[in-house]
Parts: structure tokens; sequence; C-alpha cells
């Protein structure tokens, strides 16, 4: 039956970004299609490990400070020693700093490009050897963004982050498609989190935002679930170096 294809009973994944916001949402959905879930994130993961176990699932908590590529053996360490094994990996923490391109500090530039674009590099590439080691290949799931379409306003180092991710994506499943490693990405439009909240905040922003979506509106952690179980699941064993939007139309406009 089609359905099966979603079903990720006995699979292991690793959710990065993982206490809050789409992380949160997205470790919920992994649990809820059959998968045990590690979460990763800097602060508590005390309320995703409550709604995942509340959703029959088995979560673990890896702290870990994704500023720099220090963590990314042990967070795959941590989670095979628990777990015995890991299957999908979500690269979904990132980390936004707004000012003038004008104005734009080096050292502001090197935390987003390092947390966005190294850190997720060198995650794919420990998870993906460790896919090979297993032998029966995995999914690597990318977070992308619309500013991997479109350059945005005052976000140059997470503009070109994000830019990396999409292109990123279709470079490693070029070379690991033949693992039978698929890696894609999902590019959320417009989100109720943390990381909009100053945009949420000014009446007049927001609202041009909103009219532009044809939705008419902030996309919300659920809206991510989806996507990232068919990612993660058979049913998409077909589908390599792919970004899915998932945006209330955003692009399409």
């Amino acid at each position: 039956m089609i359905l099966d294809m979603f079903n990720l009973k006995g699979k292991v994944a690793v959710v990065t970004g993982a206490n809050t916001g789409l992380g949160q949402g997205m470790c919920v959905a992994l649990a809820q299609a059959g998968a045990k879930v590690a979460g990763v994130a800097r602060r508590s993961c005390a309320e995703t490990a409550k709604l995942v176990e509340a959703n029959g699932g088995e979560f673990l908590e890896v702290i870990a400070d994704l500023s720099s590529v220090e963590p990314v053996e042990r967070i795959l360490n941590e989670t095979v020693d628990k777990f015995g094994r890991a299957d999908i990996l979500v690269n979904n923490a990132g980390i936004i700093i707004r000012e003038d391109a004008i104005d734009y500090r080096e050292e502001d530039w090197d935390k987003v490009i390092m947390t966005n674009q190294k850190v997720v590099f060198f995650l794919c590439q420990a998870f993906a050897r460790q896919y090979i080691k297993q032998g029966e290949g995995g999914k690597i799931v990318n977070v992308a963004s619309m500013l991997s379409y479109q350059g945005g306003i005052r976000v140059p180092a997470y503009t070109a982050s994000k830019s990396a991710i999409l292109g990123l994506t279709r470079a490693l499943a070029n070379e690991w498609a033949k693992y039978n490693i698929n890696v894609n990405a999902i590019a959320p439009g417009y989100m109720a989190t943390n990381n909009t909240q100053q945009l949420r905040s000014d009446e007049q922003r927001s609202g041009e935002i909103l009219e532009r979506i044809p939705a008419s509106r902030w996309g919300t952690p659920e809206d991510m679930m989806g996507a990232v179980v068919f990612l993660s699941s058979a049913a998409a064993e077909y589908v390599n170096g792919f970004t899915i939007a998932v945006d209330g139309g955003w692009l399409a406009r």
C-alpha cells in the first residue's frame, strides 16, 4: 500500500535546531511517522521530548552548539550509541543577523556562514559516511529558504548561506545517489518562528508580506510536517537534489 512507503518505523532521525519552531514540528512529524528522534540544540529540548513522547515516539536530546564543527562527530556518535544506527538527517538549525549590507561586520558574516553553511556540509559528510558504513542508504534533508531563490533585504550573509544550501543539496545528490543516499531540501516561506519575530512585529512589513502570499497567512511548523516525512521516507526514493518550497505560493507570485 502507498501509505506504507511513508512509514518510518525502525528509522532513526536526527534534527538540528530541535528545541523550538520548525525543528520541533519536524521532530514531532518524524516521530508520528514511526522514527526514533535525536534532537540537537544549544538549549534544552525538554518541550520537544514531551511532544515526541506524547506521540508515542522515543527521543534523545543532544546538547550542541553549532557555531563550530566541533560537535559534528559527537552528534553522530551519541545517536548511534543510543539507537544503534542513523537513517535520516534534517539540517534545520540556522541563524540570521539583519543589517544593511554596507555596514555588515565580518564577524557577523562568519557566524552566519559557519552555522548555516559550513556546519551543514560537515554534518552531511559525517552522516553520509555512516550511511555508507551501514550499507542501506539514508536520507538527508537540508532546510533552505525563500532566500535560496531571492536576494532579500538586510540579510546578505543569510541569503548567501541559503543560496549555498540549494547548490550544496544538488552537488551532494550528484555524488551520493549511487549509495542510495537521497539529498534534498525544503525551502520554507515566511514562517511564524523566532527568526521572523522582528518582521511580524513590524505592522507595515508584515502586511506587505501577507499581501504577497497567495495563502494569505504566515506558515507554521505544522506546514513542514508532510514535506519532511515525504523526503525522509521510501516515497522519495527517486527524488534527488531537489528543493521543495513550502511557502504558501510565495514563489508562484
